[in-house]
């Protein structure tokens, strides 16, 4: 370290308000400020930039105008021009605790302070001390150098670790041709697993006592592969922003474009990889900024605010539903693969969840059917590649659904009219159950006619248009409702009429539905969609997704799903 020469100075001075002649008035602490103790100025007239600066101790001359600071070593470099070492690191002096002193803004000129990284592998792009080692992110490599500390190596090749004046040792590499590229924004860190992406080499990786592991073939090597690539567009690096959810015990990483050289984009994909099913999980709606973890709680930055994950009510006390993120609230869904027996073809005819209500199945898609193979492409027929296909399952809830279907009574004798009274001895006491849109037909009722109102206490029926009826004619009414209609239809969310399924049914604690196909015609095919059982196909695409009404922002939990399936044979 170079000569540190601690220098002292012993002037001091007041400073002082003047009035408006521009010459100071030295009257002791009449100048000085109110709001600092002092005494008001003698004078209307004060000008905000007159203010006089008097020296206190007896070295200064007397009303001098300068001071200076005496005699000063200084050093002179004949190249100002800076000097830019990307693949470069410099080290200043030390703060010691004990004394007090701080050297950490010296930089010895004097001495060695510097030490450099392969130039090969690009610049470095993002440092992380642990423990006695210093792991350098470089575009296309990983190393670690000792710090404060080097290595001796036994002619047997066994290695020990001494004290050392070299406060950044010799730089040693990672195996792996991987580093951090120009993304360290994807950096996150928990114990001793650092995980960071490779964006020129399409990975994720993890960094951990057994080296460095690419994640991202664990099952998704062709995502990231595409979309790591598609995040950069017209010149415009996008970001991998990562970090560790220490709740879920999670690393989330998010890739997004650019936002301001591509403010239009929307292409982001946000998802989380877990370590103790060495998998990726689960795909998520939102775009943070930032990424982080505070004792034990995840939070996430975006538009200047940070949001707190992992919560059920607000600080006002509200309820938060599950899945809402920057004040949006979307629902889950799961897409899987049916592929038992991948060399047979099958008919699907049924299938089942274990779980909670609250899943509904949005397609259930077999494979693509019609290609042939000739010359050397694929070439498709001229009806083109087909697929059988389901239509959607409602859920326990939204598949309910009960059934009106009344032949009432007129009572009083009326022509054309839009409201008539129901013969009262139909009801017998009770309530009788019109929904409002149910379906009216009969003798002089128009096609289109539909219940707008009921009055059960008066027995009055309205309806849309005028209808021709006569006294002791027989009007039918009929409508089939599902459970998410029960109140607008009957004025009551529980209706005193027999329930039917049209969507999943529990059985056995299991959620069951048929498959009914909903298929088009393909070339040459006799019979399709719903003349079959089933869904033909080796193999099914099948999404699941929360329904919009069974306990909404509540917990759904789903354990497995089943298929029910015959051998047809290729037929």
């Amino acid at each position: 370290m170079g000569a540190v020469v601690e220098v002292k100075y012993f002037n001091s001075f007041v400073l002082k308000k003047t009035i408006a002649d521009n010459q100071p008035v030295w009257n002791g602490s009449l100048g000085i400020p109110n709001d600092l103790g002092g005494y008001k100025v003698v004078s209307d007239i004060i000008e905000p930039e007159n203010w006089a600066i008097e020296e206190a101790r007896i070295r200064g001359g007397y009303n001098n105008t300068s001071v200076d600071y005496g005699a000063k070593a200084y050093l002179v470099e004949e190249d100002e021009s800076a000097s830019f070492r990307i693949n470069s690191l410099i080290y200043s002096g030390i703060f010691n605790s004990r004394t007090g002193i701080n050297n950490s803004n010296v930089f010895s000129v004097s001495e060695d302070i510097t030490k450099s990284a392969d130039p090969s592998n690009g610049s470095i792009q993002k440092l992380y001390a642990e423990d006695t080692n210093l792991i350098i992110f470089q575009e296309s490599k990983v190393s670690r150098a000792l710090i404060d500390k080097d290595a001796i190596y036994s002619a047997e090749g066994g290695g020990s670790v001494t004290s050392s004046n070299l406060v950044i040792g010799v730089i040693q590499p990672y195996a792996g041709e991987f580093g951090i590229s120009k993304n360290p924004e994807s950096f996150a860190i928990y114990g001793y697993q650092k995980y960071f992406s490779d964006k020129n080499n399409n990975a994720i990786l993890r960094l951990s006592k057994d080296g460095i592991t690419e994640i991202s073939n664990y099952g998704m090597i062709d995502f990231f592969r595409d979309t790591l690539i598609s995040i950069d567009n017209n010149n415009a690096e996008g970001y991998v922003i990562g970090g560790y959810d220490v709740h879920n015990s999670q690393y989330v990483v998010s890739m997004q474009r650019n936002p301001v050289l591509q403010p239009n984009s929307t292409n982001s994909n946000t998802l989380s990889f877990d370590e103790s099913i060495n998998g990726w999980v689960s795909f998520f709606t939102y775009k943070p900024e930032q990424i982080f973890s505070l004792r034990n709680v995840f939070y996430s930055a975006k538009d200047g605010g940070l949001y707190k994950h992992y919560v059920s009510t607000t600080p006002a006390g509200n309820n938060v539903p599950r899945g809402t993120f920057y004040g949006v609230t979307s629902g889950s869904s799961i897409s899987f693969v049916v592929n038992q027996n991948p060399s047979n073809s099958k008919s699907f005819q049924a299938i089942s969840y274990e779980g909670t209500s609250g899943w509904q199945m949005n397609n259930f898609k077999s494979d693509r059917t019609g290609e042939m193979f000739i010359g050397n492409s694929w070439t498709l027929p001229s009806s083109g590649a087909t697929f059988d296909v389901t239509s959607g399952v409602k859920s326990y809830f939204e598949g309910e659904f009960v059934v009106t279907d009344l032949n009432v009574l007129i009572s009083l004798p009326q022509l054309t009219t839009t409201t008539v009274q129901i013969n009262p001895s139909q009801t017998n006491g009770q309530v009788l159950l019109i929904p409002v849109g149910g379906v009216v037909t009969g003798t002089g009722v128009p096609t289109g006619t539909t219940v707008i109102s009921f009055d059960d206490a008066t027995n009055i029926l309205t309806v849309n248009q005028a209808i021709v009826v006569q006294q002791y004619d027989y009007l039918n009414i009929s409508l089939a409702v599902d459970r998410t209609n029960y109140f607008t239809a009957y004025g009551t969310i529980s209706p005193s009429l027999d329930r039917y399924q049209a969507g999943f049914d529990l059985k056995e604690n299991k959620y069951v539905a048929n498959l009914i196909n909903d298929s088009v015609a393909s070339e040459r095919e006799i019979n399709f969609g719903d003349q079959i059982s089933g869904v033909k196909g080796f193999y099914a695409n099948v999404t699941f997704s929360t329904d919009a009404t069974t306990d909404p922002g509540g917990e759904k939990q789903l354990f497995s799903v089943g298929t029910t399936y015959i051998l047809n044979n290729g037929y």
